[in-house]
């Protein structure tokens, strides 16, 4: 027989994408889950491949220094019978000259790029050819991969969907922001390949780090450390909290992890400035989407950073309600992370699920600025020694913040207050634009058996103090809106719950504030005033927030603390109350004209109107969403907007994909930023 030459060869990059669920990331290259067979077709020159007579074998290699005992090579036969835990070809059906053959990965071979050989042998003379590149990525899909997800709207949300909402603002006022995950977007996969290459650990071992990307857990730890660049390691984002942005992008401007990652790769894997929690852990979601493990964002409210893991936070305030001595240990109003679903073969049982991630740069776990994966199972339960990073995280749900009050003689006086660490934790549902709550996979129910027996475990005394009974009580409210541009009141409320009248003295203090707890100047002072307060009655004490007091004092953040303190003149006893108002950004309006389908023309109407009594300069719309937008499309207006003036623009899109997709839209100004809107468009399938 003459040997057999393989003349051309084709991947079905198409076909395959489809059924692997990798289609939108383009089909220019091949992209395959692990576990699950693909198909290619060998075309001979001269004769077909003949059963008995020919030898057929293939090579599959990743990484710089592929080896069999890694995992990181493999030489494999056609087979009749292949096996499950190894690289397999088999014959799919034969038609003349061509040759369609099935491939298939184990269920845990490691991840990454893999370069593809096909070996021919007939009588004694054989030869080799090289057969083209593809990508190989986790797969929630297959029961035998440590990522399995078994529900399919569930893998929709986590995997597949490329748009999102992420939760924040405070406790009392919670509000979601558009996000644009765009995993599967162009140059996105390559970039997290790439990221995945220049990490410090693949650099010290090449053969070691490719090895080990066979496990989840691995790569959640190398893209949480990837994310920040606080380790030098020529990491995505450059964090940045003191509201000078001037030399970079504010954190609020972004709205999508596509254009962060573009500008990574553009400047040589310079890090992007700049980023705050819930950037990093929407860029760490983006990549960990696009390798194929399930991930969302999830937000908790009132989190705290607490340095010398001895779960209590000490505020230390004046007799004004002022800030005194500037702590490290802060509560942020809120902070972002990510979960990722993966088992955690490397533990015990009944860990495996979601686990938490924390790509913000807050503390060294084994010497490099990265946070878990943590389970969120051991989180709840106070299991602080499985790894990774347990404690840190189950301080940020669950720690104490005690509040003192530092007298004119210097006396400090414990407040009384209860605990309000790690409440409403967020995420987004499932197939809708509502918030999950999910601050019951994270602790028991406050004040129940479990809880006790978790914090006992955790060697973690509550030293927070429920509501007393009978006595008063002190609240903040805040009227109806608190909106940019305009005045707004905010009350201490005061409750008697005895049977006798009390007399007390109220203040009341604002501050300008930042997300991450840092107080800034006054914008809002009430003097001390002494109140009577029957039996049984309630009292408001109103201090007015001046819009031109805050205008200028406002970070990027738009937060105001207010503090409220109260002395009771019978026992002593000083309460304290503390509230961060949300000062609320015009609403944008998105209108849709014509009809929704796919690769036919729609015109998107956006507006605004500046609610400010000045004009707004140098003002920017950034519109972007997969699949509709092609990269991102930025309208800057010529003229300054003037007060109560309506912007307004509109804008061609080409859908590319059909379904849900979403319009974001952020808009930038000297007085107004991190302005955001979304509209969920549906987009009609083009007619067959």
């Amino acid at each position: 027989f003459a040997e057999l030459v393989l003349e051309t060869w084709d991947l079905h990059c198409d076909r395959n994408g489809q059924e692997h669920r990798t289609a939108d990331m383009g089909c220019k290259q091949l992209v395959v889950r692990r576990g699950q067979p693909f198909t290619i077709t060998l075309r001979f020159s001269g004769r077909g491949y003949e059963e008995g007579v020919d030898k057929l074998a293939f090579n599959v290699a990743t990484g710089p220094c592929p080896n069999e005992t890694s995992g990181t090579s493999s030489h494999f036969v056609l087979t009749d019978c292949p096996e499950e835990s190894c690289w397999s070809a088999v014959i799919q059906q034969q038609d003349g000259e061509s040759l369609s053959v099935s491939l298939c990965s184990p269920p845990n071979a490691c991840i990454g790029r893999y370069g593809m050989t096909l070996e021919t042998s007939t009588d004694y003379q054989g030869s080799s050819f090289q057969i083209g590149d593809f990508v190989l990525l986790f797969n929630p899909w297959h029961p035998e991969d440590t990522v399995f997800m078994g529900d399919e709207n569930e893998r929709r949300e986590y995997v597949l969907s490329q748009h999102g909402l992420i939760y924040q603002g405070t406790c009392d006022y919670i509000f979601s922001i558009p996000w644009n995950f765009g995993q599967f977007e162009d140059e996105v996969l390559a970039i997290c390949l790439n990221m995945l290459d220049i990490n410090p650990k693949h650099l010290r071992d090449q053969n070691r780090d490719c090895s080990r990307r066979n496990d989840p857990v691995y790569i959640g730890r190398v893209v949480s450390a990837m994310v920040n660049c606080n380790d030098e390691d020529r990491g995505v984002l450059f964090g940045r909290w003191d509201n000078r942005y001037e030399d970079g992008m504010s954190p609020m401007a972004w709205i999508g992890s596509v254009d962060i990652l573009k500008r990574w790769k553009k400047f040589g894997c310079q890090p992007v400035k700049y980023g705050q929690c819930w950037v990093f852990a929407a860029v760490a979601c983006t990549v960990m989407r696009c390798l194929g493990v399930p991930s969302r964002v999830v937000t908790n409210y009132n989190s705290a950073h607490d340095t010398n893991a001895n779960l209590t936070i000490d505020r230390y305030v004046n007799e004004k309600g002022e800030q005194e001595r500037q702590s490290w240990e802060k509560i942020w109003n809120f902070h972002c992370w990510v979960e990722s679903w993966m088992a955690r073969p490397d533990l015990e049982a009944g860990y495996d699920g979601w686990q938490a991630l924390d790509p913000t740069p807050q503390e060294k776990s084994e010497g490099v600025y990265c946070c878990g994966p943590a389970p969120v199972k051991a989180i709840k339960e106070g299991d602080m020694q499985l790894k990774y990073d347990i404690p840190f995280i189950f301080a940020e749900v669950n720690a104490d913040v005690v509040y003192w009050v530092v007298q004119g003689d210097g006396m400090e006086k414990q407040s009384i207050r209860s605990s309000d660490v790690g409440k409403y934790i967020s995420t987004k549902s499932v197939g809708r634009d509502s918030r999950e709550d999910i601050t019951h996979n994270y602790k028991y129910p406050e004040g129940s058996e479990e809880e006790r027996a978790v914090f006992e475990k955790a060697e973690h005394q509550k030293k927070s103090i429920g509501e007393e009974e009978e006595g008063l009580h002190l609240r903040i409210k805040v009227s109806e809106g608190a909106n940019k541009g305009s005045d707004f009141d905010v009350f201490a409320v005061v409750n008697n719950s005895t049977d006798e009248e009390r007399v007390c003295t109220v203040t009341l203090c604002a501050r300008a504030t930042s997300h991450n707890g840092t107080v800034g100047p006054q914008c809002g002072l009430m003097d001390p005033v002494d109140i009577d307060i029957e039996p049984r009655a309630e009292k408001r004490v109103p201090l007015r927030i001046l819009y031109e007091e805050y205008r200028d004092k406002l970070t990027q953040d738009n937060l105001i603390k207010v503090v409220a303190l109260l002395k009771d003149h019978q026992t002593g006893d000083i309460l304290l109350a503390v509230r961060d108002i949300y000062v609320e950004n015009p609403k944008i309006k998105i209108r849709i004209l014509g009809e929704p389908m796919q690769n036919r023309k729609l015109v998107a109407e956006i507006s605004l109107v500046n609610p400010l009594a000045v004009p707004l300069n140098g003002c920017v719309f950034v519109v972007e969403g997969t699949g509709l937008t092609d990269g991102h499309f930025v309208k800057e207006l010529e003229e300054p907007l003037e007060p109560q003036a309506e912007a307004k623009f509109r804008m061609d899109l080409m859908p590319r994909l059909s379904g849900l997709q979403k319009l974001m839209v952020d808009f930038e100004s000297d007085q107004l930023t991190g302005v955001k809107g979304y509209r969920n468009v549906i987009i009609a399938p083009q007619p067959m």
